[in-house]
């Protein structure tokens, strides 16, 4: 049975059929096939627990050897679906828009013959149960919306091979995802700046100097033992003497409250969940960088960049435990107070990217096929990626098919496993561009008794490439071998 129509629905399936036909036109090779899939994730009952279990679904009309066929055979052009995700309608934290980057890795501990894998950090329940088991590592980029919800809008995706630099990678990714916003009308000039925010794994002052000459504010969390500087209020050194300008001021020590100014504001609330929440703010503080890492070819003058700092305190959490404050820097300074409340209250809502890996992993099965290649797993990446789309597009398009110990929800407000949950029934209503199948017989395959004598190579997992010489083999003069004359 099809789903009734709801007010302003229309526009709503008008918008999804695009997106499907959008969708299509980028698979450029085995595009019949790979569309099939995209399809059986959104319409099966339960979560996707393998990938041949797919060819079971009523939507996929093929054997289950199309299924690898089309991971390996099957191409899409990337840079298309990228556009046609940033012209989707964005959400907003506040009236702007907020992009939330992320690592989540693909694990796979036991694909020795897997190239490009790298030691993933996965974090443990315990005191020093931590890992660093092999895997790929993706970095996503996603638009977040205000409100309680658990969705969000994933913009862009890639993976981090052992080349490359996970700073370097997410400042791309990040000015690609504006640079398309612009282009499709999502920002404008007049607008507020993008918000970026990032956990403490980022180095939010490398981020906010490779993207600044973009509307873009980075905002990420520190950790509490981090050192910031004020601008120095004297500019002659001790003595009266002339000399070299300080760069930095006094410190402001996380670690040490007597180190710390009096805030340049303060702003409370209270909160039903969290009792009393307070922000403090320091304006006009800097990191100090050095030349090392990321900073070794910025030259001898490396850039002061100041911004501000903020600090949340709560008086309990919903859980035992005692809270510990959180520290924020933010990549702009002389804000007011109405900015500073929008840019802390939009970082909270980062946590939302979480559930979006973990419905992605859980139920949509992102991690659950098991490919050779790299760029097999970037194929599948982005087939999960364009199912959760649709998912996102068609929320205030399905009934809500609740089972009898969940509460009824509003139309609109569906959590994304409700929304898959009826999707099967508005795919009825939709057009399905892809083409049936044509009657065909399974090859022969491989003889029997006869091995595979072509075996894969084995890959040691980690980074393979060397780091440039540092900054004092660089000041050293390279010392030239003559050639032997005999």
């Amino acid at each position: 049975m099809s789903v009734l129509p709801e007010p302003g629905a229309a526009a709503g399936v008008g918008a999804l059929t695009a997106f499907r036909a959008g969708f299509y036109q980028c698979l450029t090779a085995r595009a019949d096939i790979l569309f099939d899939p995209a399809e059986a994730l959104l319409c099966q009952s339960g979560p996707v627990t393998s990938l041949p279990a797919l060819s079971l679904s009523g939507v996929f009309r093929r054997g289950h050897g199309a299924l690898y066929d089309a991971l390996g055979a099957g191409q899409v052009d990337t840079n298309h679906l990228r556009d046609l995700l940033a012209g989707q309608t964005i959400g907003r934290v506040g009236g702007r828009i907020v992009l939330a980057v992320d690592v989540t890795n693909w694990l796979c501990p036991d694909a020795n013959r897997s190239p490009d894998r790298l030691f993933c950090h996965v974090y443990g329940r315990g005191r020093s149960a931590d890992q660093f088991i092999p895997g790929w590592p993706y970095s996503m980029v996603a638009a977040l919306e205000s409100g309680a919800s658990s969705w969000t809008q994933i913009l862009d995706a890639a993976r981090i091979g052992p080349d490359d630099d996970v700073q370097a990678v997410t400042a791309g990714q990040v000015r690609s995802v504006v640079e398309r916003l612009i282009a499709a009308g999502q920002h404008a000039i007049g607008d507020e700046p993008i918000l970026v925010v990032a956990d403490a794994g980022y180095n939010a002052a490398r981020l906010a100097w490779c993207l600044r000459d973009l509307p873009v504010t980075v905002t990420a969390r520190v950790r509490s033992d981090r050192v910031f500087y004020a601008r120095p209020k004297h500019q002659v050194t001790a003595g009266g003497r002339g000399g070299r300008a300080p760069k930095h001021g006094t410190a402001h020590r996380l670690s040490e409250p007597d180190s710390w100014e009096t805030p340049t504001r303060i702003t409370a609330c209270n909160n039903a969940r969290y009792g009393r929440l307070e922000a403090k703010s320091w304006d006009r503080l800097h990191p100090r960088l050095t030349q090392r890492s990321a900073w070794i070819d910025a030259g001898a003058q490396l850039p002061v960049l100041d911004g501000t700092l903020t600090r949340l305190t709560v008086d309990h959490l919903p859980h035992d435990g005692s809270p510990k404050p959180v520290w924020l820097w933010t990549s702009a300074a002389g804000l007011s107070e109405t900015e500073l409340d929008g840019i802390w209250t939009g970082w909270l809502r980062r946590f939302d990217i979480e559930h979006t890996f973990r419905f992605l992993k859980q139920t949509l099965g992102c991690t659950t096929s098991r490919p050779r290649t790299p760029a097999q797993a970037d194929l599948w990446t982005w087939l999960v990626i364009a199912a959760f789309t649709q998912l996102r597009i068609a929320r205030t398009l399905v009934a809500d098919l609740r089972l009898l110990w969940e509460a009824p929800a509003e139309l609109g407000k569906l959590t994304p496993a409700r929304v898959r949950r009826g999707f099967a029934n508005l795919r009825l209503d939709l057009d399905c561009p892809a083409r049936a199948p044509k009657p065909s017989r399974p090859g022969p395959g491989r003889p029997k008794g006869r091995r595979n004598t072509r075996r894969a190579p084995v890959y040691d997992p980690g980074k393979t490439t060397k780091r440039d010489r540092n900054l004092t083999q660089r000041k050293k003069p390279l010392k030239v071998t003559k050639p032997s004359t005999s």
